[in-house]
């Protein structure tokens, strides 16, 4: 059985990028709001675009700039992200327009010289072109609206002609294991050390976990997958959707 392709979904922080996974993934999978810096781990799933199946990543935002410690460290799972991937999609706000992070994942993409696809997200009409995004100077892109389906059948031909076709033979159903627990105990600073290297990001700051994160490894032979989760709290503690 040959191996997945991998396919980043990248960008700077609020494009839309967690809503987009969703929806190539058929499932709210991933932590969803209208809040900068909500996505801060890579998130997988495995999902499929005209019978071709692939690893999609989801990933926080991109921001070279960024001073506050858990976006930065966001933005270096994404950049890992960028050099695992074989494919990567592109998100900007074609609503909002180009920001200065915007030209700086552009610049990563040059950088890493590997086939994309630009999406101009949170587009709901037709008359909205978002001729800006041709400033980046990658070429044509592609106009959707992930939160509303809009065509989103074309950036998944798009998508499937970029990937190669892979022999998928019999598979055993993977072990899981969930690392639970209320916030701030070190489930992730746990996770990290059994893999052997920065897989999640760990801070003193509780709710710094948001998805449940699955990542796969091998052990004697048998095949893994470990889940970090957000912590275990009263319902009578939980002010807000997201914690910071």
């Amino acid at each position: 059985m040959g191996r997945l392709p991998v396919v980043a979904i990248v960008g700077r922080p609020n494009v839309g990028k967690s809503t987009l996974f969703n929806r190539l993934v058929r499932q709210r999978k991933a932590v969803v709001e209208d809040t900068p810096g909500v996505t801060r781990d890579r998130l997988y799933a495995r999902t499929e675009v005209l019978g071709k199946p692939f690893l999609l990543v989801d990933t926080g935002g991109i921001d070279l700039a960024e001073k506050d410690p858990l976006r930065s460290q966001a933005c270096l799972q994404a950049l890992a992200a960028v050099e695992e991937a074989d494919v990567l999609l592109f998100v900007v706000d074609g609503k909002e327009g180009l920001t200065p992070a915007d030209h700086e994942v552009a610049e990563v993409l040059r950088r890493a010289g590997k086939p994309f696809l630009l999406v101009a997200n949170k587009l709901e009409s037709p008359k909205e072109r978002a001729e800006e995004v041709y400033e980046l100077g990658l070429g044509d892109f592609l106009r959707i609206s992930a939160l509303h389906g809009h065509n989103i059948g074309d950036l998944m031909e798009a998508l499937a002609a970029l990937l190669p076709e892979v022999e998928e033979g019999p598979t055993e159903e993977d072990l899981r294991v969930a690392i639970v627990g209320r916030p701030n105990v070190g489930k992730s600073s746990l996770l990290n050390a059994i893999l052997g290297e920065e897989r999640v990001i760990v801070s003193e700051i509780p709710g710094t976990t948001r998805d449940a994160i699955d990542v796969g490894f091998s052990y004697q032979g048998q095949h893994w997958v470990l889940v970090d989760t957000a912590g275990i709290r009263r319902q009578a503690q939980i002010k807000a959707a997201l914690e910071y």
